[in-house]
């Protein structure tokens, strides 16, 4: 019993395991992973309308990578001609007042009428991985599920308002791809709910009844921005105060100036969750494009919007271009001891640092 071979303590040999894939599919994988799709595939199929082109197209356009960057403008710049035939809409209001339940009913309302709706929701990002953290794809699971349908749900990053930076070159690629009507959902009421109104020909601004924010709503600003208020959550016992609601808020429109494009801002209620007051919505937005492409204002709009996005896009730039500067990188950390030692001022430091990226001492 001294032999190892016999001992209770030996190991016998396992059975071996098959391959779970083959050399060949291996390296079939990893070829394709190694291919990069031309930017004419890209521009053809988006044509075409195939959603997983597009969806890859769009993560071009948000990534920082410099090469898909430059891709993804080759991209743009190609699909420009088959963009500018869709109906831009902005949707905003306060969390909680039901953006997506009225979105998902009225993108179905649209489907059921033939439209092609494509939502570009915008979501709060986490500030630990900068990802959304709502998930508007979980929210509209009816209209997900829409093959007229696109939802496209992006991280806010650091832009205010909770506009994603690269969203109105996301609409150029969906416009290209055959959508009809793109609804723009942001993440609230903030100062930057500008830059929704700079990139959409309507603003639609909704809003609660019964929850305090009628006098709010009176302020100048966001309400100054609206063609439309719709007060949403006119159900379940809250008809009334959704009626008070609309005279407020009515009375409220009639304080401001004539707008530039001659539309009277509307008052609807509605209940998203009920499917009440979504056809009405729809009319009244049909009922503006008819006023502002008859006189003109459509168009000079969206080229007052292009020029406002050249000026962005080039503050973008410049932004870019310092703090990614290796010297600036350096001599910002410099600074920033100064300041922390008390040996400088916010303000020369800045000035310091600007001098420097443009050659002077």
């Amino acid at each position: 019993m001294t032999n190892k071979d016999t001992s209770a303590l030996s190991e016998k040999d396992g059975v071996s395991q098959p391959e779970t894939t083959s050399k060949s599919s291996a390296e079939k994988i990893k070829r394709n992973r190694r291919k990069t799709t031309s930017t004419e595939d890209f521009v053809t199929q988006i044509i075409a309308g195939n959603i997983p082109f597009l969806s890859r197209a769009i993560t071009l356009v948000e990534s920082t990578n410099p090469k898909h960057q430059q891709q993804a403008n080759e991209i743009l710049e190609a699909c420009l001609p088959h963009a500018n035939k869709s109906v831009r809409i902005g949707i905003t209001g306060v969390p909680g007042v039901g953006k997506s339940t009225f979105i998902e009913s009225f993108g179905k309302h649209l489907t059921s009428l033939g439209k092609k709706v494509a939502v570009l929701a915008v979501d709060p990002s986490s500030s630990v991985n900068k990802g959304s953290i709502l998930g508007d794809k979980t929210r509209m699971e009816e209209l997900v599920t829409d093959e007229n349908a696109f939802i496209r749900p992006s991280p806010s990053g650091t832009s205010l308002g909770g506009v994603a930076q690269k969203t109105r070159e996301s609409i150029i690629l969906c416009e290209a791809a055959g959508f009809d009507t793109i609804i723009i959902e942001t993440v609230g009421v903030g100062q930057s709910e500008t830059a929704v109104h700079s990139m959409t020909d309507f603003f639609l601004l909704l809003k609660l009844a019964g929850a305090g924010d009628e006098l709010q709503g009176i302020k100048r600003g966001i309400i100054e921005m609206a063609d439309a208020i719709v007060i949403n959550k006119a159900d379940s016992g809250n008809e009334k105060n959704a009626k008070l609601a609309k005279v407020e808020f009515n009375r409220a429109l009639h304080l401001y100036p004539a707008k530039e494009s001659g539309w009277q801002p509307k008052v609807l209620l509605a209940s998203a969750l009920h499917h009440q007051g979504i056809d009405a919505i729809y009319a009244m937005i049909e009922e503006y494009m008819n006023l502002v492409k008859k006189s003109g204002y459509f168009q000079q709009k969206r080229n007052e919007q292009n020029n406002y996005w050249l000026l962005e896009t080039i503050n973008q730039q410049l932004k870019n271009n310092f703090y990614n500067n290796p010297k600036i990188k350096e001599r910002l950390q410099q600074e920033v001891t100064k300041l922390e030692n008390g040996k400088t001022t916010p303000f020369t430091a800045a000035k310091r640092l600007l001098n420097k990226n443009y050659g002077k001492q």
